[in-house]
């Protein structure tokens, strides 16, 4: 454990800032890139699903092509090394079916704080069956391995060096909980637990060293609550 813990990225906050810069624009062109592809396209559009989660996907494959190309120009480092990308193949499963408890161990305390119903945006974007499983497939695969290199690839390594590991762990849960704010009409119960659900990403990225064991641990996660919707929503199969 000691030998991954110095082999953490040394990132900087001139890093931070500079690649917060960059991601509104790259967020920017991916949507704009994908719209106007939908309007220049004849027939039948996509559904919302596919033309919000494409341009949302872009975005991030460009952002983190330009931090790719950025880190390497000015430390000389591929980008999987920086995010401390390390993921055996024995731990795969069992990463996976933590995050499916954790998923439920999260509805029991949801219940218990009386969250509202999830009348979000993400079941806006789930109105058909197309939609479903593209939503489905993206948020077990690229949802998990992009929301988790950015949070606890990136940002984590540089709190924790300079706030101590309690406090970088929760200060990297607080932004991750915010950015998804939006989706749950900003119930306060919601983001309580999305802040805890996000220390524990946290914190078994800051104990094992390796973004690929809290990715798994998200992607159990998320398929445990897209399991729960596929089975709410039985008429579609």
């Amino acid at each position: 454990m000691e030998s991954e813990q110095r082999q953490e990225p040394s990132w900087s906050y001139q890093d931070l800032v500079l690649f917060l810069c960059l991601a509104l624009p790259c967020f920017a062109i991916g949507i704009l890139a994908v719209r106007a592809v939908v309007m220049l396209t004849p027939g039948k559009h996509p559904s919302v699903a596919i033309i919000a989660l494409t341009g949302q996907f872009l975005g991030y494959g460009l952002w983190f092509g330009c931090v790719a190309a950025l880190y390497r120009m000015r430390y000389g480092t591929p980008l999987w090394p920086a995010m401390s990308w390390r993921l055996s193949a024995g731990l795969i499963l069992p990463s996976f079916f933590l995050g499916i408890l954790l998923a439920i161990f999260v509805a029991v305390i949801g219940l218990l704080l009386r969250t509202p119903p999830q009348d979000s945006t993400l079941l806006e974007l789930m109105r058909d069956r197309i939609s479903l499983i593209i939503v489905g497939i993206l948020a077990t695969t690229f949802g998990p391995l992009c929301e988790e290199l950015a949070f606890r690839g990136f940002l984590l390594p540089l709190l924790v060096r300079t706030l101590g590991a309690a406090a970088g762990i929760v200060f990297t849960a607080l932004p991750f909980a915010l950015l998804h704010g939006p989706q749950y009409h900003w119930s306060w119960q919601h983001l309580v637990l999305l802040t805890g659900v996000g220390c524990i990403f946290g914190w078994a990225r800051y104990k094992t060293g390796s973004t690929g064991i809290s990715t798994m641990i998200h992607a159990g996660y998320n398929a445990a609550f897209i399991g729960a919707l596929i089975i709410s929503k039985r008429e579609y199969f």
